[in-house]
């Protein structure tokens, strides 16, 4: 890297600390990394290292960086028309939604565009709650759902509660989880048999009348990426059709290839009745999410104003980024590699990892969606950091992998394997060889 490139990231990062206000962060001691370059797999830091995305950024670049495709989508949509108010039909957004409706579950045929995940959520909220004539909304702990008001407060994690309100009429539920087992379930069948037992309780004790929808991450993300354990969605999905909820699935993270598939959903079958969806989408390259409605609910809005709006619902550079992101995973096949790369690379040898390791109590996933739980203790099970924070084990093994060229996603114990899904098989391999050398500096706190 050049030193001229060298000097603009030592300016860059001066100002930041001048003037910008980062999210989830105290923001006196926080050091951020900057950021000078990124192509592919790969970025490049205010020192000009190269380390290879493991994170995806926040689990959103699916196809990688500066996907050329894409790049040039950009440019001509800005060359054409850079913006255009929601109320007027463009192409870009036409097309898009066309695309993002073709590839959904049958029934789900209509597009409501936002700004991101936490919108999207929001609005099909507010859709459900007109829809139904009710106020509740019912989620599941160790879930994450967005950082806006209501957003946050459907969210299971920590991060709600400097946020908390109950005022939002938000009632939370323990999901099927099955390595920590609320139910003190040994199987996933049981695990399946107990949550959607104690769901129904939850519906019975809140009373079914009040409650409008209810929101579930089909594969959960920075709460821990732990899939459903076999027929806990579709039961899930007969609870609400018996009850007249709205199922939303929060596929904000899960969609558009990152489990090897479509939509994560599309994994058992189910047929939800609003989805959310963002980052995937066009691979974060211009801010765009949105909501995909299924015909009964769209019906409720035919004659009736739907009382929303968002200024850049739609905007042109994102859906012109959306249908070249769409159009080269197509091409590409790149939702058939994430499930390749899942299925031959990364489960085998997390497995192995698991097998070498004691400090790695638990790995799972699917596609290039993934989680490696760390322990203390096997037995137990008692998590390397706690519950909402981190710990001086955890910062090693993160630093370990920093300094080995990866740059890792993590969440409390856990390291989270999330590559883009174009990621070539040796990059793949080398970052995986770097995560399990790290993984001897937990092993070091095992007792």
């Amino acid at each position: 890297m050049s030193e001229e490139a060298l000097t603009r990231g030592r300016r860059a990062h001066e100002l930041d600390r001048k003037h910008v206000f980062h999210s989830w962060q105290a923001q006196g001691p926080f050091d951020p990394m900057t950021i000078t370059r990124t192509a592919g797999s790969r970025v490049w830091d205010g020192e000009g290292r190269e380390l290879l995305d493991f994170s995806s950024q926040l689990v959103n670049t699916n196809i990688g960086h500066q996907h050329p495709a894409v790049v040039q989508a950009i440019q001509e949509q800005a060359a054409d028309i850079c913006t255009i108010a929601p109320q007027h039909v463009n192409g870009a957004r036409s097309e898009a939604a066309r695309l993002i409706a073709d590839l959904a579950p049958e029934g789900l045929d209509r597009v409501f565009f936002t700004n991101g995940g936490a919108d999207a959520n929001e609005h099909a909220i507010r859709m459900a709650r007109l829809h139904t004539g009710r106020q509740k909304v019912l989620s599941a702990y160790r879930s994450y759902h967005g950082g806006t008001q209501l957003a946050v407060n459907v969210t299971g994690d920590p991060r709600r509660f400097p946020n908390d309100s109950s005022g939002e009429g938000v009632v939370h539920f323990m999901p099927a989880y099955t390595y920590r087992s609320h139910f003190g379930s040994e199987t996933p069948e049981q695990e399946t048999e107990r949550a959607l037992r104690h769901l129904e309780d939850m519906i019975t004790l809140e009373g079914a009348a009040n409650i409008a929808a209810l929101v579930l991450e089909t594969v959960p993300g920075t709460a821990g990426i732990y899939a459903p354990p076999p027929g806990y969605l579709a039961g899930v999905r007969e609870l609400t059709r018996k009850h007249g909820i709205v199922f939303i699935a929060d596929e904000v993270m899960a969609g558009f290839g990152r489990t090897g598939a479509w939509f994560a959903v599309d994994n058992w079958d189910i047929a939800p009745d609003l989805i959310t969806f963002a980052k995937g989408v066009n691979s974060g390259y211009v801010p765009l999410g949105g909501v995909i409605i299924a015909e009964p609910i769209y019906g409720t809005f035919v004659d009736r104003q739907y009382p929303g709006g968002l200024t850049y619902s739609g905007h042109p550079l994102a859906c012109a980024a959306a249908v070249a992101t769409i159009t080269a995973m197509r091409e590409e096949g790149m939702i058939e590699n994430a499930a390749r790369l899942g299925r031959e690379v990364i489960g085998p040898r997390l497995e192995k990892m698991k097998e070498r390791h004691p400090s790695v109590g638990d790995v799972r996933g699917l596609g290039c969606f993934w989680a490696i739980e760390l322990v203390r203790n096997r037995e137990t099970r008692e998590p390397l950091a706690p519950y909402g924070g981190s710990s001086e084990a955890m910062n090693a093994v993160l630093g370990a992998i920093r300094a080995g060229g990866v740059l890792p996603f993590a969440n409390f114990n856990r390291i989270h394997v999330v590559p883009p899904l174009n990621i070539a098989d040796a990059d793949l391999r080398a970052g995986l060889d770097v995560i399990d050398e790290a993984l001897s500096l937990a092993d070091a706190h095992v007792g």
